[in-house]
């Protein structure tokens, strides 16, 4: 794919109006926040104590949007009337993942929610699984490194991290929020930069999370702000694998991808095939604790995460989509294709229509590790090996 030397054209106005309105849904709808259990540090005490054996009932906050309201709005925009079949296409699926969303948020807790789940995300395909279970046999952990680096550090860090994209473009912006109750070390959603505020990892681990987070989902919802079509901002349909399998990708290439950091991934497909089949967090903890080898708190976080909401199969397309990166890698595709935005690797014939048509053009920002001089040499290696050699045993000097 290569950038037009045009400027964009705008979308026709019909299009351009349900695209917006679609944005805007996509912002009022929080699902994934939804979905995050709340009180973590209270949850692992009380399984803790039972021997870990009994697990508390899970609590997570209310969304303030009237579900049905907000679906009767999403069904009702024009999107049959869009002047571009192309662009109808598009903006149609986005509605029909949007709506499945909010199918998500309204069934938490109840029988049916594995079924939108899977209807979003998909399931576990026994390939999947068979990779997954290789890496956890076959793949070291890597050295012990100490946890060396606090919230401090790492905020150090991730401001300088925001200032040097600032210098490459004055509007380049993330807002940045610790908090001290998340059940992840980190993520972006919305734009939006979330931080455990008792952040402890190591100090090598620092830059490659900063790329994951800010190299990858920040940078290309700033490059898909460019974009005529504003679903490349926040993300087409179904974008989240290639979104989780480039941040990955991205710690790789920054010089740092911990063996243990694949055998989560890993970990995450057998507790969401574990979690579809009906089991919950003291069975899937056994299996991966004890089993498998994960650390008491990876192995904990892992199986909250899969039982979320009554079983969220989401966190299978971390590895899933790593390994369709890499496969589309090792084609000779096209690296700075995928950062002109947020979409599924799906997407790639219908983007060179929309280059084409003038709709989309190239990445504003590339990330900050491809100035890297070791970059090159990282990327062509991830075109010949296979994922579960996708990881390094220490840091790079």
């Amino acid at each position: 794919m290569t950038a037009v030397a045009t400027p964009p054209r705008p979308l026709p106005p019909i299009a351009a109006e349900v695209d917006a309105a679609l944005a805007r849904m996509d912002a009022e709808l929080d699902w994934l926040m939804a979905l995050s259990p709340i009180g973590n540090v209270e949850l692992w005490q009380a399984f803790d104590a039972s021997g870990r054996t009994a697990m508390p009932e899970l609590r997570y906050i209310d969304l303030d949007i009237d579900l049905q309201a907000t679906r009767q709005r999403l069904l009702a925009l024009r999107v049959d009337e869009v002047e571009s079949p192309l662009l109808s296409g598009l903006l149609a699926e986005k509605q029909r993942e949007l709506d499945r969303q909010l199918e998500l948020v309204r069934l938490r807790g109840t029988d049916g929610f594995v079924n939108a789940s899977l209807d979003l995300f998909g399931g576990v395909e026994p390939p999947l699984l068979e990779l997954a279970r290789e890496i956890l046999r076959d793949v070291d952990a890597g050295v012990a490194l100490q946890a060396d680096a606090g919230i401090d550090e790492f905020m150090a860090a991730l401001e300088a991290e925001l200032d040097w994209y600032h210098a490459q473009s004055a509007d380049f912006h993330a807002e940045v929020v610790v908090d001290t109750d998340l059940n992840s070390l980190m993520l972006v959603n919305h734009g939006t930069f979330y931080v455990d505020g008792n952040l402890r990892i190591p100090h090598a681990r620092v830059q490659p999370l900063i790329q994951h987070e800010i190299g990858t989902h920040v940078v290309t919802r700033h490059n898909g702000a460019r974009q005529p079509l504003t679903q490349l901002k926040v993300g087409l349909a179904h974008y989240d694998p290639l979104q989780e399998g480039l941040g990955v990708l991205a710690e790789f290439l920054a010089g740092y991808l911990p063996g243990e950091r694949l055998r989560v991934l890993a970990a995450r497909v057998v507790a969401v095939d574990m979690a579809l089949q009906g089991e919950g967090v003291p069975a899937i903890f056994d299996v991966l604790h004890n089993s498998h080898a994960l650390p008491t708190d990876d192995a904990f976080d892992v199986a909250v995460r899969a039982v979320r909401g009554g079983g969220l199969s989401k966190d299978a397309v971390y590895l899933r989509g790593l390994r369709d990166l890499v496969d589309y890698l090792h084609d000779d595709g096209d690296f700075e294709a995928l950062l002109v935005g947020k979409f599924a690797l799906s997407h790639r014939v219908v983007l060179e229509q929309l280059m084409a048509e003038g709709w989309v053009v190239g990445p504003e920002l590339l990330p900050r590790y491809v100035t890297d001089p070791a970059f090159a040499g990282r990327l062509e290696l991830c075109r010949s090996l296979p994922v579960q050699h996708l990881h390094h045993t220490e840091p790079a000097t």
